[in-house]
Parts: C-alpha cells; sequence; structure tokens
C-alpha cells in the first residue's frame, strides 16, 4: 500500500505528483476564475482572489520569526502573487496540551503585528488543543482573501499584453525574472536553529509580508507572473513557472544574490541553495521593456534593496543555470525540500 512520505509535502516533485493524482483529481473547480487545477498561489472565484496554508515549522520560534509571522507572511504573500491585495484573514490552531501560555501570546502578538504591517484584520478563526504528544507544539492554518490591485488593471496595459491576474502560466520568451534579494537565509536559519548548527548568529530568517512590494512593482508597469520561491528555493518555483508557461528559463548564477554566511553554510553542509526554501523572497516575470523600471521601483522598498535581473524566459522546456565560470547546467526541480518542516 502507498502511504504518505515527508516529500509529498516538501514543495518538490513529488509533492506536485501529489496534488495532481489525486488532491486535482478529486477536487473539480466549474465556477472558479482561477480554479484548483491551475496550481497557482491562490484561486479566484467571482473576483475573490482565496488562499489557504497550514504552517507546522520547527522549532516554532527561529533567528528573525517564529510560526506565527511565518503564517501571516506566507499567506500575505501567496494573495499578492496573484496581483491581488490582501484585505482580510481567518486562522486556525492546533496547540499541543502543556505549550507554554507565554509562547502562545508571543505567537498571537506576532501574528498581529506582522497583520497590521500587511494591513490585513484577522478576523475570525478556531481553536483545538490536542493531547501531549498528538502534534509538536502548534500548528497555525491562516486563510486570507483579497481582491483585485487598484495597480493591476493599467499594468496590464503597460505589459501590452492580454491578461487579468498574474499566473504562472503568462510568462513568453524576452520575459526578464527579478527576485527582490537574497535567497536560502530562511532554511539555512531553521536548520541551524533546529540541529544547533550555531548559524543563526549571522543568518536570520528573511520572512515578511511582500505585498506592499507587489503593489510598487505594479504601479511601474509590466508585471507579467509573479511566484514567491518557498518549499523547492527558486529551483522548484522557476521550474513551475516555465513548466505552465511553455517556456524555458535561463539564470546566471553571477546574479543571483545570496549571503556570504548562507554560502558558506550550504558549502558546508553540502546543500544546494537554490533548492533551498525561502519566505520574503518573490520572482517577478516582467516585460523585458519594463523590466530596469520595475528593478529600480522594487529597489526603493525595504524588502527589495537587495534585487537583481537573475535570468530571462527563453524558448524550450528547462530552467538553464549558467554557472559564473561559464558552463551552464540543467536546473531541475528537487524532489523534495532538503530541509523539511521549514513552514
Amino acid at each position: 500500500m502507498k502511504r504518505i512520505q515527508l516529500s509529498h509535502g516538501a514543495g518538490g516533485k513529488e509533492m506536485g505528483k501529489l496534488i495532481k493524482e489525486y488532491i486535482v483529481k478529486n477536487f473539480k473547480n466549474n465556477k472558479a476564475e482561477v480554479p484548483l487545477e491551475a496550481l497557482d498561489d491562490s484561486a479566484v472565484l467571482d473576483g475573490i482572489v482565496f488562499t489557504t496554508d497550514s504552517h507546522t515549522v520547527q522549532p516554532v520560534f527561529f533567528p528573525g520569526g517564529d510560526i506565527g509571522k511565518l503564517a501571516v507572511c506566507g499567506t500575505v504573500n501567496d494573495i499578492a502573487c496573484l496581483g491581488a491585495t490582501p484585505v482580510a484573514m481567518a486562522t486556525a490552531m492546533v496547540i499541543e496540551e502543556g505549550f507554554p501560555m507565554e509562547k502562545f501570546e508571543e505567537i498571537l502578538k506576532s501574528m498581529a503585528m506582522a497583520a497590521e504591517e500587511a494591513g490585513v484584520e484577522i478576523i475570525t478563526g478556531d481553536t483545538k488543543v490536542v493531547e501531549r504528544g498528538g502534534i509538536k507544539d502548534i500548528v497555525v492554518t491562516t486563510t486570507a482573501i483579497g481582491k483585485e490591485s487598484r495597480w493591476l488593471k493599467s499594468n496590464w496595459k503597460i505589459a501590452g499584453r492580454k491578461g487579468k491576474w498574474l499566473l504562472d502560466s503568462m510568462l513568453r520568451p524576452g520575459d526578464k525574472i527579478i527576485i527582490n534579494g537574497c535567497i536560502a537565509d530562511h532554511g539555512i536559519a531553521i536548520i541551524s536553529k533546529r540541529e544547533g548548527y550555531g548559524f543563526e548568529g549571522s543568518v536570520v530568517s528573511d520572512v515578511a509580508p511582500l505585498n506592499g512590494l507587489m503593489e510598487e512593482a505594479l504601479k511601474e508597469g509590466g508585471v507579467v507572473a509573479a511566484k514567491d520561491a518557498t518549499r523547492g528555493g527558486i529551483a522548484n518555483a522557476l521550474n513551475e513557472m516555465a513548466e505552465k508557461s511553455k517556456v524555458g528559463i535561463i539564470i546566471y548564477e553571477d546574479s543571483i544574490p545570496i549571503n556570504d554566511a548562507t554560502l558558506a553554510a550550504c558549502e558546508m553542509l553540502g546543500l544546494d541553495p537554490y533548492s533551498i526554501g525561502n519566505e520574503g523572497k518573490m520572482l517577478f516575470g516582467v516585460t523585458k521593456e519594463k523590466a530596469e523600471d520595475v528593478l529600480k521601483a522594487i529597489r526603493k522598498h525595504k524588502y527589495g534593496k537587495k534585487a537583481e535581473i537573475i535570468g530571462e524566459v527563453i524558448e524550450g522546456n528547462y530552467v538553464i543555470l549558467e554557472t559564473s565560470v561559464g558552463g551552464r547546467r540543467i536546473l531541475d526541480a528537487p524532489i523534495g525540500d532538503p530541509i523539511p518542516r521549514i513552514c
């Protein structure tokens, strides 16, 4: 009998197969404007953008954040990826018996601060407590709704391309790929804290709400697609976008921003930084005519100061990495996340 494995929830190829072969097969969307089977970061029904996410990160407190901040930011970012403005959020919590009340309140305050920064109100939810050992610490589920950004229509007009929402399938050859900053910090911060490697003094999570950053990009115009590079890192996100758009993507190693301490940790642990999850990084597909303008706009935002154009869309079927020494290799989607339980 087939059984669920950790890799089925890790954001890579195995998770993709699970979603397509089991979940999408059983849940049919007949009325959705952007349905479940599109496998974008959010769905759209009657003009309402909708997404939900559960968070099981271990440890629940880590350098740069905690499970509460992570839950709010991750869900807000999924809404923003479609070019929508998050409006309201619900949360459900399953708490292990014996979890310290002081830590629980710290998580709640962290959620409130992240929601305030994102301009979202947490308006409803649910709380359950299970017996000691039933789960580990706490699981937080967040659901959010959003509406079309006021800049989205003018963005498409500037892009000169037919579209309504920013979908993974909207890339075309010639588009540029922009990322808003350094990769792999979140995954390395988590594993360092969890395993006691000691990197947390120099590596902190990038967890952040990116809806404000998205607004700045849309104001400039020319954005045609966006995806937050969470589980599976930029390797998985780029492969998803390429597959759905039926294009190739080439990215340039020398252009990809990464902190020295994070790179050193990856080399020491034998980890590929391109496959490590982020919680404050978004990939933007932008028309070549507007790429430099969007880059400048993103760099003015506090979460985009290290933004770079890291590649471009080409004809083909693969994501290709051009290495710093001039060679090329296929950058495939990982089977699963090399660092489990990061979100």
